[in-house]
């Protein structure tokens, strides 16, 4: 893969990532977070409704000789594995047992990586998840419905070496104005919404294959 070139959308004009910081409820846990998508970085630089303009800052990332576990290459369950260990779908004490059982026997060890690669939970992303967990999604139609969410691809920088392969461009930071790509990033969750809900409530969801018979084979 070689240098890749990774955007970090955010409302901080300084930015330095830090080996061991982050908060551990995001995705994959602690780490900083990036993504190949420039508009996408945007988007997420002025995602929380404060009407403050965002920034996006541009780093190189030296892939050579790191471990990356690549979620899309994985069962798309070992992925909502990932994100229940350090997200709640729910908050019920149904969610919270067969949760853990779900980790056991879909969740991989991600101990040994030092970058994380898979979509980003957005807010479309729990309304999947919420659905799923409380069994009104068939396993059948759980990827075509991510792939509507337009969740986009993050990395995750987790391991001191991945850390020090990861560089900002001297002049690759820039503005992101918030009346412009707020509304890209609200319209994208609507449009997201809209279009997942009309799978689950069609004939293709059998809601038959669900969250809690997957743990019963």
């Amino acid at each position: 893969m070689g240098e890749i070139t990774l955007f970090h959308g955010t409302p901080d004009k300084v930015v330095v990532p830090t080996y061991g910081m982050g908060n551990d409820k995001h995705d994959y846990g602690k780490g900083f977070y990036l993504t190949e998508n420039l508009e996408l970085a945007k988007e997420w630089a002025v995602c929380i409704p404060n009407d403050n303009n965002g920034w996006v800052h541009t780093f190189k990332l030296d892939t050579t000789g790191l471990r990356i576990l690549d979620f899309q290459e994985k069962s798309v369950l070992s992925w909502l594995a990932e994100l229940m260990k350090h997200r709640n779908a729910a908050d019920s004490k149904r969610y919270r047992m067969l949760a853990k059982k779900f980790i056991e026997k879909y969740g991989i060890n991600t101990n040994g990586y030092d970058v994380i690669k898979g979509w980003r939970a957005n807010a479309s992303y729990f309304y999947i998840a919420k659905e799923f967990v409380r069994d009104n999604i068939d396993i059948a139609i759980l990827e075509e419905l991510l792939s509507l969410g337009g969740l986009g691809i993050q990395y995750c920088i987790k391991s001191e070496l991945a850390y020090s392969k990861l560089h900002e461009e001297k002049n690759g930071m820039f503005s992101v104005n918030y009346d412009e790509f707020n509304p890209k990033y609200n319209q994208r969750d609507v449009t997201a919404r809209r279009k997942m809900k009309e799978l689950v409530d069609s004939d293709a969801n059998k809601v038959t294959n669900v969250f809690s018979t997957l743990l019963e084979r």
